[in-house]
């Protein structure tokens, strides 16, 4: 073989040997992220958003652990909201993890039927009469806080208050919440968030 053919050759083989190496690196780094795609939201684009705040927990920060669900299912934090619509008939809340490695994401608490004249939660709140409280992802009914896996990246936490136009969702509390959150998408008209995160 001529020495520029043998050249040729081995250059050959490694550009496909590096090739065959990308891939697998491709594959593996897709492997190790899954789940962590974005997840589609759930409301409507162009609706009303009013305030959403808490003493307990700050928007871009650290969940404190009392709030967190690795040894129960833990306290949930105070909430209170302010400037929905008047035309508000019912509230609904939401604690979302869309960072969880589920390809779907995680929900953690989710609740409907909140009178109107609601504007607050306190800590570990009971919720007031006729509003319902939904089974968790982790098949539990109310609030349970986050418990990301060791090592993982950052879980950005949602939680969102979702003014509806009817006084009822008219949903049994076993509705899966998934369920639970594409009839709200038909209802709302007004939405509330606040997003804070754990790791470990």
């Amino acid at each position: 073989m001529r020495p520029i053919t043998r050249r040729l050759a081995v250059v050959t083989a490694a550009l496909v040997l590096l090739a065959g190496t990308g891939v697998a690196a491709s594959a593996a780094a897709h492997a190790r992220h899954f789940g962590f795609h974005k997840v589609r939201e759930g409301l409507p684009s162009g609706i009303r958003h009013f305030s959403l705040t808490s003493t307990d927990i700050r928007q871009g920060r650290p969940i404190p652990q009392r709030f967190w669900g690795c040894t129960g299912a833990g306290v949930s934090p105070e909430l209170a909201w302010s400037g929905a619509p008047a035309a508000a008939r019912s509230y609904a809340i939401t604690v979302f993890d869309p960072d969880a490695p589920t390809g779907s994401g995680f929900w953690h608490w989710i609740a409907w039927d909140l009178p109107a004249a609601t504007t607050s939660l306190p800590t570990g709140a009971t919720l007031p009469q006729g509003a319902v409280n939904g089974t968790n992802d982790t098949g539990g009914i109310g609030y349970h806080g986050p418990c990301p896996p060791v090592g993982d990246i950052t879980h950005h936490y949602q939680f969102t208050v979702v003014a509806l136009d009817v006084p009822s969702l008219q949903l049994a509390a076993d509705t899966h919440a998934a369920v639970v959150g594409f009839v709200m998408g038909q209802h709302v008209i007004a939405a509330a968030s606040l997003t804070a995160t754990a790791r470990q």
